[in-house]
């Protein structure tokens, strides 16, 4: 018995949760005239598959993904999506810097916002994980992104309850 709880428990271990995460543009507020979003943005990471979410009054605002100079100038000249719904999901498919604006005149209200996104970091291989682990401030050290931890303490939770109560 103590054999299959232990082979749960290694199995919880290795299986890597790594989940999107949805960035609401500027949280509660939402995308509005007189924020400040490269505050709120600089406060994010963003990765390759995160999502960035725009929520705002369908009818008065909009959102275009435009280039830099589109971004500096408040032009939805250079635009290579635009979303209108009041509640957008955007799927942030590259590392690279995305501009969005507000396209109907809110950007020159600070209604934009520019993002960079970070390619995905490889997985350690078994041999320096260890090793990872034992540096401060690595990114190995850190807190697995949201999930894995839950993930782990559900399949205890069921090892637990299914060995512990006689069932086997």
């Amino acid at each position: 018995m103590s054999l299959i709880l232990l082979l749960l428990i290694s199995a919880a271990a290795t299986i890597s949760s790594v989940t999107a995460t949805d960035h609401i543009v500027g949280a509660n507020r939402g995308w509005n005239p007189g924020m400040n979003y490269t505050l709120w943005a600089n406060n994010h990471t963003f990765y390759v598959n995160d999502l960035i979410s725009f929520r705002y009054q369908k009818n008065q605002y909009n959102v275009f993904e435009v280039n830099q100079t589109g971004y500096d100038n408040c032009t939805t000249d250079s635009a290579t999506g635009n979303w209108s719904s009041g509640k957008d999901f955007i799927l942030l498919d590259k590392a690279k810097r995305y501009y969005f604006i507000c396209g109907n005149g809110g950007c020159f209200s600070g209604m934009k916002v520019s993002v960079l996104v970070h390619p995905l970091p490889t997985p350690p291989s078994a041999s320096t994980a260890a090793a990872e682990i034992s540096k401060p401030n690595s990114a190995a050290a850190r807190a697995p992104r949201s999930g894995s931890m839950a993930f782990v303490g559900l399949v205890l939770w069921i090892g637990w309850i299914w060995l512990g109560s006689g069932w086997i």
